[in-house]
């Protein structure tokens, strides 16, 4: 079994790291890195970076900070946002990126991922997919920032992106984005049970206990939270050591 990764996620707004409930009510938080750095010295094992307004917008994502950043962590990070063609690819990982998400554009134009994963190798292709669930019991994937909603299945998506040639899924629930109540358990299990390739949880940490359970009843790779860690409310050390004695593998 594969140590289970601990994985801050800082959301990026105009070259500042920002956090919200629900992608709305932002407020500004620290640089990257400053803040990436922190991370990496408190024994984070990734980071992950969003350009939360570059699909939105409809421009690229901020290469600056990616440079900043590169140079001042030692642990592996995955940078997302505005990402829509190969040389957005490219020009990512070679400013020091190690992987790169994409979410509104593999959307738009699948075979995104099917190119992207030939060219770099599938282990650099993340897909990303805000999801929120729906009158019908299940859940719709979301785009621009989680405020489009598409016809697309979250579960169904997440199988097809893999078959494309993506090589992780991160699984960000809306519903709980932010509000601290843990994870969507049952969205999580749906999406692990039906891809072969590492699952990470976003959205809705705000005890060590949703760690837990995200692991321990969803099977998650990977467990992936903001607020708790920018503000202090739970420390990375710590929270690896509770996982340990729960019997979770874990990097300390």
């Amino acid at each position: 079994m594969l140590a289970r990764r601990i994985i801050p996620c800082l959301d990026v707004r105009n070259g500042r790291v920002v956090k919200g409930k629900k992608f709305q009510d932002i407020i500004d938080v620290d640089s990257p890195e400053k803040l990436g750095r922190f991370y990496s010295d408190s024994g984070a094992d990734e980071l992950v970076f969003y350009d939360i307004t570059a699909s939105n917008e409809e421009r690229k994502t901020s290469l600056e900070f990616v440079t900043r950043v590169a140079k001042e962590i030692n642990i592996p990070f995955c940078v997302g946002g505005g990402i829509s063609t190969i040389d957005d690819f490219t020009n990512i990982l070679r400013k020091g990126a190690d992987k790169v998400s994409v979410n509104s554009s593999a959307v738009r134009n699948p075979q995104l991922i099917r190119e992207a994963s030939l060219k770099f190798g599938a282990q650099c292709i993340i897909l990303s997919i805000d999801a929120k669930k729906n009158r019908e019991g299940s859940w719709s994937v979301y785009i621009k920032g989680g405020r489009e909603k598409t016809s697309l299945d979250a579960v169904e998506w997440a199988v097809k992106g893999v078959e494309l040639g993506a090589g992780e899924i991160v699984v960000n629930s809306i519903d709980e984005d932010g509000m601290k109540n843990g994870y969507d358990l049952d969205l999580l299990r749906k999406i692990t049970n039906a891809v072969n390739v590492p699952v990470i949880a976003s959205g809705g940490a705000g005890s060590m206990a949703h760690f837990y359970e995200a692991v321990k009843y969803a099977n998650v790779d990977g467990i992936l939270a903001a607020s708790v860690f920018h503000f202090g409310e739970i420390k990375i050390q710590d929270l690896k050591q509770y996982l340990k004695e729960k019997g979770i593998e874990i990097r300390i």
